[in-house]
């Protein structure tokens, strides 16, 4: 199994942790679960990057959903003052954000280092 399938993996797991746990916190609401749809999707796509022959192509999809994730977790941030919604909601935005944007950058890296050793 790759280190990036693996990492994929492991922050799906992360952030399906964090929208369970706000969906329970919250009383039950459902956007808070938001973050778990997402690290659902990333489990997914990281249990199917273990696989050579669609690897490249699960990866480039896991990065997609992350940068979708990141993008829609700050917009979420920044659409209304922060004072008007519950503290939980922002921790939890702002985790998603911050835990999206990692994977997204970790994802690049590993693209530019693999490109780089195709050329080697």
């Amino acid at each position: 199994m790759t280190t990036m399938a693996s990492t994929t993996i492991v922050f799906g797991l992360v952030l399906t942790v964090l929208g369970l746990a706000g969906y329970f916190l919250t009383g039950t609401s459902v956007t808070a679960l938001i973050p778990a749809f997402f690290g659902v999707i990333l489990l997914v796509l990281g249990l199917l990057a273990r696989s050579d022959s669609i690897r490249k192509h699960a990866m480039h999809a896991a990065a997609a959903v992350a940068l979708i994730g990141c993008l829609g977790a700050l917009f979420s941030l920044f659409r209304a003052p922060l004072a008007t919604r519950p503290a939980l909601a922002v921790l939890s935005q702002a985790a998603m954000a911050v835990l999206t944007a990692a994977f997204v950058v970790l994802c690049v890296r590993s693209f530019r280092a693999a490109r780089r050793a195709r050329r080697v």
